[in-house]
C-alpha cells in the first residue's frame, strides 16, 4: 500500500471514531465493562485474577473488532456511504484498513487500563510487553478479517440480522474458548485452544506472562497457526471482497 492508501485508511478510521467519542464518550466505559463482567465471577468464585486480566484484554480487542468489522460495512451499504466511497479513488484495501482501526482507537483506552492493571499486579513482566502488544494486534487483525469475510458473503441479510450475528460470533470468541479459562480444563479437547485465534493468543500472553508453560516447540506452533490464519484472512479479504456490488 502506498501513501495516499494509508493516509486514506487513517481518515476513514478518524471519521468512524473520532465523532462516535464525541458523541458518546461513555462508550469507552461499556466496552471495558463488557470484558470486565468475567472479572466480577472470577473474584466472588475464587478464580484467577491473572488468567481473567489476559482475556480482558483480548476480549477488549476481539469482541468490538469483529462487531464493527460485520456491523460497521453492513450499515455502510445501508445507508449509501459504501457508495459514496467506491465512486472515490480508494483502495477497497484503505477502507477496509480504516474500518478495522475504528474500532481498534476506541478500544485502546481500555486496553491500556487492563495492561496497568496487569503491570501493577506483577502479572505481565515488563519485558514481555513487546510480545504481548504484536499478539493482541494479530489478534485484532484476524477477527476483523473474520468479520469482513461474513460481511461480504452475506450482503444480502439484513442488517439486524448481522447485528445479532457479530455479537454472537463476538461473544463465542471470548467466551467459549479458553480465554477467561486455562485450556487443561478442556481436558482431551484443549487442542481446541489452537484453533480459535483469541485462545491461541491467550495462550501465548500466558506463556510470555509466565503464567503458563509451554515449550519452545508448542510456542512455535501457536504463532505458526496464528500467522497461517493471519494471512489467510488477509489474503481472502484482498482478493474476495466484493468492492462494487453487482
Amino acid at each position: 500500500m502506498n501513501l495516499k492508501a494509508v493516509k486514506d485508511a487513517l481518515i476513514i478510521a478518524a471519521l468512524k471514531s473520532v465523532p462516535d467519542l464525541k458523541r458518546q464518550p461513555l462508550m469507552i466505559v461499556l466496552i471495558g465493562m463488557i470484558s470486565a463482567i468475567p472479572l466480577f465471577f472470577i473474584v466472588v468464585f475464587g478464580g484467577q485474577m491473572s488468567l481473567g486480566l489476559v482475556g480482558a484484554m483480548i476480549s477488549t480487542v476481539s469482541f468490538i473488532g469483529i462487531a464493527a468489522a460485520i456491523q460497521d460495512i453492513t450499515w455502510d451499504r445501508y445507508v449509501k456511504i459504501r457508495e459514496m466511497i467506491v465512486a472515490m479513488p480508494v483502495n477497497p484495501l484503505s477502507y477496509a484498513m480504516g474500518v478495522a482501526l475504528a474500532p481498534l482507537i476506541v478500544s485502546t483506552p481500555g486496553l491500556v487500563f487492563f495492561l496497568t492493571i496487569a503491570i501493577g499486579m506483577g502479572v505481565l513482566p515488563l519485558a514481555s510487553i513487546g510480545w504481548i502488544v504484536i499478539s493482541l494486534i494479530i489478534c485484532w487483525a484476524v477477527v476483523s478479517s473474520i468479520g469482513f469475510i461474513i460481511s461480504t458473503y452475506l450482503h444480502r441479510s439484513s442488517v439486524f440480522t448481522l447485528n445479532s450475528m457479530s455479537n454472537i460470533l463476538g461473544l463465542g470468541l471470548i467466551f467459549m474458548p479458553p480465554v477467561y479459562y486455562p485450556e487443561q480444563l478442556l481436558g482431551g479437547f484443549s487442542w481446541v485452544s489452537i484453533i480459535f485465534p483469541t485462545s491461541n493468543v491467550a495462550d501465548l500472553i500466558r506463556a510470555y506472562a509466565g503464567l503458563a508453560s509451554l515449550s519452545t516447540e508448542m510456542i512455535i506452533i501457536h504463532w505458526l497457526v496464528l500467522a497461517a490464519v493471519f494471512s489467510v484472512s488477509i489474503i481472502l479479504v484482498a482478493l474476495k471482497t466484493r468492492w462494487r456490488e453487482p
